[in-house]
């Protein structure tokens, strides 16, 4: 009896743990569905375009520098100051060109006396030569003395041009009107030649620098339309290719497009990053498969998308990506056109859950 006693409980605790455990096992099933909302690829037949980065700067800017060495005596501008056509920005000690410049004007008085009285004895013994009262050595003798007076103040002459010139690079003025946009030096420095001091940048008109890579320079064309969108003020402008680079042998493999912009916001400012769509010719396979990026799952060097299978179970899909369009992004393969996507989901995915559609 005792026997019995025994199996029997034993019995009955297998029949109640198997009840719990099916009882359990449903309300894990209920609770693990997530309502899911889907989405249906559709292919993108619009024409392609190309889109870079971009980086928007003046059209008109200049860094100003000197080919000579002397301390900085004045720097009257500073950062964000409105600059005329010729005004002084920056002036450098120039004590030994004023010195160079007294010494070549005593040059030009003395070399100008001898030329003065080398030239009267030429045209005395030019006179005394014809009516036959001078030798023609002596003649000859006044014409030399002449030829090298007047030579000698043509040098002194253009050494006095040389020293002018070289003022221009003691007083830097700016080579049209603009805005200071950086200034490199202060009043006391020492500024040495080719020493970037000073630069300035005429507001209003507006370009971009983009780089392209080589698989698409092809496709780019001078005078084509595109589109730049400068995300920081949320801005889409028009542009006009003005300029494309047929090298790319000092920019890495990538080749040089400047973009002239149409319209210039006011809340444009040089040094803004710029997104360029350039327009590309529609083929064959120009048809794509876009998705929102705000879908796309990461792991690493991976990308993916939760589907729903048959069963309705969640699946993530690993996909191989594309161009980017806009907040979109191009699947080159992973999903077919006319397949489903998980957009939403109100928890949290993982492989196999359980999900219900919206």
């Amino acid at each position: 009896m005792k026997k019995i006693s025994i199996i029997i409980s034993l019995l009955a605790t297998a029949f109640l743990a198997s009840c719990g455990s099916e009882n359990t096992k449903t309300a894990t099933d209920n609770a693990a569905a997530i309502t899911v909302t889907m989405s249906q690829i559709s292919e993108n037949t619009n024409s392609p375009f190309l889109s870079v980065s971009g980086k928007i700067q003046s059209e008109k800017s200049a860094t100003l520098s000197t080919r000579m060495m002397g301390f900085v005596t004045n720097v009257p501008v500073n950062v964000g100051d409105k600059v005329s056509n010729g005004q002084l920005l920056v002036a450098v000690n120039n004590d030994d060109l004023q010195a160079k410049k007294a010494q070549v004007n005593a040059s030009i008085l003395e070399a100008t006396a001898a030329f003065k009285n080398a030239e009267k004895d030429f045209n005395r013994f030019k006179n005394l030569f014809q009516e036959k009262s001078a030798s023609q050595k002596e003649f000859d003798d006044v014409t030399a003395h002449y030829q090298m007076a007047k030579a000698r103040l043509e040098a002194a002459n253009q050494m006095k041009n040389e020293i002018n010139s070289q003022f221009a690079y003691t007083n830097i003025t700016a080579p049209f009107s603009g805005v200071i946009t950086a200034k490199m030096i202060e009043k006391g420095d020492m500024a040495n030649p080719g020493q970037p001091l000073i630069s300035i940048e005429a507001p209003g008109n507006f370009e971009v620098i983009a780089m392209v890579p080589e698989s698409e320079i092809s496709a780019i064309k001078q005078g084509i339309s595109v589109d730049v969108t400068i995300k920081s003020i949320n801005e889409t402008v028009k542009g006009i290719v003005k300029e494309v680079s047929s090298s790319s042998k000092n920019t890495g493999g990538q080749y040089l497009v400047k973009i002239q912009l149409t319209k210039t916001p006011n809340t444009i400012l040089s040094g803004m990053f710029a997104t360029v769509q350039f327009p590309m010719a529609k083929t064959s396979k120009s048809t794509s498969i876009l998705i929102p990026k705000d879908v796309i799952v990461s792991n690493g060097q991976l990308s993916g998308v939760y589907t729903v299978s048959q069963s309705n179970t969640a699946i993530l899909r690993w996909l191989t990506l594309g161009k980017s369009v806009g907040n979109q992004v191009e699947v080159l393969s992973g999903l077919n056109a006319n397949e489903s996507y998980i957009v939403s989901a109100n928890g949290k995915l993982f492989n196999g859950a359980k999900v219900s559609i919206q």
